[in-house]
């Protein structure tokens, strides 16, 4: 079975001396390489293929200091991507609220990542968003549409890539 929608795969990548591969039942690959001198990684193969990562695409790559993972997530090469951070206020349902409204502005979220700044009160988000599909044209179009949600306190949004 051939995985052909690379905007929904996460590839993780242990980062070690030593090569070595384990391939599970459940399409889950993880692969061990070698960092060069001048940091690069090569993505296996095998991985490529799963996710088909061709010359030239972008990989969105996600640090978590806490879990010491790398997550790379394959990026369609039409993507149109802007980071989003949003100040809102801390209340149940926020994140359901600023999702669908961007669904239904055909926005795909490619990663998203909120805390609470203080419990009941404010939080934050950043996402970083794919806009190709959307007929939201500039980041002042979709921050303006944002702002007339009733949670959201502030706005800041970037064009990346």
């Amino acid at each position: 079975m051939k995985y052909n929608s690379p905007i929904k795969g996460v590839i993780l990548v242990t980062l070690s001396v030593e090569v070595t591969r384990e391939v599970s039942r459940t399409l889950s690959i993880e692969e061990t390489v070698k960092v060069d001198s001048k940091g690069r990684v090569t993505i296996p193969a095998s991985i490529r293929e799963l996710f088909n990562i061709r010359e030239g695409m972008y990989l969105l790559m996600v640090a978590d200091k806490n879990t010491r993972e790398i997550k790379l997530v394959p990026l369609p090469v039409a993507a149109k991507l802007m980071r989003i951070k949003v100040l809102v206020e801390d209340r149940v349902g926020v994140l359901a609220e600023l999702t669908n409204f961007l669904a239904g502005l055909n926005v795909d979220i490619v990663s998203t990542k909120c805390v609470v700044l203080k419990r009941e009160e404010l939080g934050e988000c950043e996402m970083i968003v794919d806009t190709s599909r959307s007929n939201v044209t500039s980041t002042e179009a979709l921050a303006s549409r944002l702002k007339t949600l009733e949670p959201v306190r502030e706005i800041e949004i970037s064009v990346l890539a």
